[in-house]
């Protein structure tokens, strides 16, 4: 059995793997995270897990209440605000940098990804756009061959549980279209190496999500609310 936060045959490391159960909506925000039962499915002791779930505290992702438990943390609306701000930062930022790039691997990848997305829209299939949003924004930041920018990126998303907010958004009605069209914006800008325009539509795109994300997240609790009120009973 391996007691290190890395896994045999130089597979990804324990802590990525824990860290992907939280980010990518295996479990949900308030869900408990039980040391026994991710030892066991994991195959390692107790002791590196709980090594895991103390460094996902330190990342935000995490609560662990001392004699109750560790669960997944539910950031608040204010935090979701204040992340997609970074967001909308960091991705303006890097769509900028890129297009001062010119023809690189990256920029050649986003036109790939483009042409991908509308075979997957016309179909409607949202599972498989979500993996190309997924590809499409970390590939606009590694193209902007800036490691800082990547790093606090990456940390970013984690805490924002990006792939669960985009799951919301592409149910809404037109999203789908709508997405792929500001992506196609997007590297446009990049393709006519104008920096400005890059980062003006990259702005946009980050905005028009979180204004999504907001229409999704309500949607959901508000039908929430009319389950339980349906469920109560009545004089």
């Amino acid at each position: 059995m391996q007691e290190s936060l890395t896994l045999r045959n130089g597979a990804s490391s324990l802590l990525d793997r824990v860290r992907h159960l939280v980010v990518g909506g295996a479990v949900a925000p308030g869900d408990l995270l039980a040391e026994t039962a991710l030892a066991a499915e994991f195959d390692v002791s107790r002791t590196p897990i709980r090594e895991a779930l103390k460094q996902l505290e330190r990342e935000g992702l995490v609560e662990i209440r001392p004699r109750v438990g560790t669960f997944v943390r539910k950031p608040t609306s204010r935090e979701i605000l204040e992340l997609f701000q970074l967001k909308e930062s960091l991705e303006g930022l890097a769509a900028g940098l890129l297009a001062q790039r010119g023809d690189v691997p990256e920029l050649r990848s986003l036109i790939r990804n483009v042409e991908s997305e509308r075979d997957v829209v016309r179909a409607q299939d949202r599972a498989a756009y979500a993996a190309l949003v997924h590809e499409f924004h970390h590939t606009l930041v590694a193209g902007a061959d800036n490691h800082k920018l990547s790093e606090h990126y990456d940390l970013l998303m984690n805490q924002l549980a990006y792939h669960r907010i985009v799951t919301q958004t592409l149910a809404l009605p037109g999203r789908l279209d709508r997405s792929m069209s500001e992506h196609a914006q997007i590297v446009e800008a990049i393709q006519s190496k104008d920096p400005l325009a890059a980062e003006l539509a990259a702005r946009r795109h980050v905005t028009q999500t979180r204004q999504s994300a907001t229409i999704a997240v309500s949607g959901r609790e508000d039908g929430a609310t009319s389950s339980t009120t349906a469920g109560e009973p009545h004089d």
